[in-house]
């Protein structure tokens, strides 16, 4: 099996970047490279799949336990040549200062996977290899097995900071990148612009194969990338067996504005038998006539006007509403639901209305993280007192009477350092900031497909 795992020294190095090239380097060389991010990301793993043809899988640990994410990653990997690991902000940042709280290195000792870690090497030379070194003994069992020095103008600083790395850390250096402004992305609020809204992609991910093709040993990667495989003891066969829902529909929103999905939430349904009919909330006539319907995350806050003079789908997503469909919503889908959205300069949109109130944009992150909901009531996705694993990653905030459906607490070094209340449930709509991967919350997906079924 060839796997590595692309990490970062910090958030901001140029980890993506060099993930992406790597990519698409490996991609041009006929290669099946099926691409993973670390963590909750939405949006580089639209980079990844755009490159690759492959989707994108998140192996995210505070979701997933050790079992089943060697399950995500032994199932999407199996027809690959090689399996490409993004990391999350430095290779030891999770939660708290636990080393295996969801980090980059947990996730690669998880897959016994090589790491290539990256450094910004501009204005160092010997001192880069104190830092190396301390990624490299902090924790002894992550198998740092080459470095990539971003940043470096010319071969010569490279040589420099090259040598002293090797000579006092005993990790092999696979090469420099340059700076170099045509290969940024374009940023907004959340972060990166996802891929399906850009078009002149394919020049830009060419030409940056073209040089990290220049400046690092591609070939030596692949060498460092043969390791054992893993095994894992999840399997979801039983749970599939005893939920199947032939003959079902689920209708799930697709498109520019709503775009953010586990691809293993969407999988699960159709392995339990669903058949899922995509729409576009911004195009469509109306929502298809379905059992379910799914509303992921996304911007809708930058196509407030399109969705707005979408009245017909508006209108018939509501009347789904009034007819008792069962609607889950997340993120974004909580702010088209609501009655009106206000975005960053105010203006103001009518949304769906199934629930009273407004989202609107704030200049700052109000919720960003880890977190989970325990139920005050019954909904959709759970019964009362039982509780939901997520993240929170929004600027707007939902202007509301109406009562929230879960209380939300956020931990750290198991200790609860914040609480609030969110998320809201109306008949059988539930829409809430809260993302979820099915698989660590099932009876989330049972309840929900249960509500249908009646």
């Amino acid at each position: 099996m060839k796997k590595i795992l692309i990490a970062g020294t910090n958030s901001g190095v140029g980890k993506t970047t060099i993930s992406l090239g790597i990519m698409q380097a490996l991609t041009k060389r006929n290669m099946k490279v099926q691409p993973y991010k670390v963590g909750p990301d939405y949006i580089d793993p639209s980079y990844h799949t755009f490159i690759t043809g492959k989707h994108s899988r998140n192996l995210d640990s505070y979701m997933l336990d050790d079992e089943k994410i060697k399950y995500v990653f032994n199932k999407s990997s199996q027809d690959a040549d090689i399996s490409v690991v993004e990391g999350v902000m430095g290779l030891y940042d999770g939660i708290g200062i636990d080393l295996d709280n969801c980090t980059s290195s947990h996730t690669s000792k998880i897959l016994k996977a090589p790491v290539i870690l990256v450094i910004n090497g501009k204005a160092m030379a010997a001192s880069s290899a104190a830092m190396v070194l301390g990624y490299k003994e902090i924790d002894k069992d992550v198998n740092i097995k080459g470095v990539i020095v971003n940043n470096v103008r010319t071969k010569t600083h490279y040589e420099i900071i090259k040598k002293a790395i090797e000579t006092y850390c005993g990790v092999e250096v696979l090469g420099y990148f340059p700076p170099n402004n045509e290969f940024s992305l374009e940023s907004r609020h959340l972060g990166l612009v996802p891929s399906v809204e850009i078009d002149s992609l394919k020049t830009k991910f060419d030409n940056l194969a073209e040089e990290i093709e220049k400046y690092i040993d591609i070939d030596r990667i692949l060498e460092i990338s043969e390791t054992e495989e893993v095994e894992s003891n999840f399997d979801l066969k039983d749970f599939i067996e005893s939920n199947k829902m032939e003959g079902k529909t689920i209708a799930l929103a697709y498109d520019k504005a709503f775009n953010f999905y586990y691809r293993e939430n969407i999988e699960l349904l159709e392995e339990l038998g669903l058949n899922i009919k995509y729409f576009s909330p911004l195009k469509g006539k109306e929502v298809p006539k379905s059992d379910y319907i799914y509303i992921g995350g996304g911007f809708p806050e930058i196509f407030g006007q399109e969705l707005e003079k979408n009245e017909c789908m508006r209108k018939s997503i509501k009347e789904a509403h009034e007819n008792n469909i069962p609607i889950y919503a997340e993120c974004g889908g909580l702010m088209y639901l609501g009655e009106k959205l206000l975005d960053q300069e105010n203006k103001e949109y009518e949304m769906v209305g199934i629930f009273k109130g407004y989202s609107k944009m704030t200049a700052s992150l109000k919720r960003f993280g880890y977190c989970y909901g325990t139920a005050k009531v019954d909904t959709i996705l759970s019964k009362k007192d039982e509780s939901i694993k997520g993240h929170e990653f929004h600027h707007s905030v939902f202007e509301t009477d109406e009562e929230c459906a879960y209380i939300m607490r956020k931990e750290r070094d198991k200790k609860v350092v914040d609480e609030w209340e969110g998320g809201y449930s109306k008949n059988n709509t539930l829409a809430t900031y809260l993302h979820t991967h099915f698989y660590n919350n099932l009876n989330c997906i049972k309840n929900f497909l249960e509500k249908g079924n009646k």
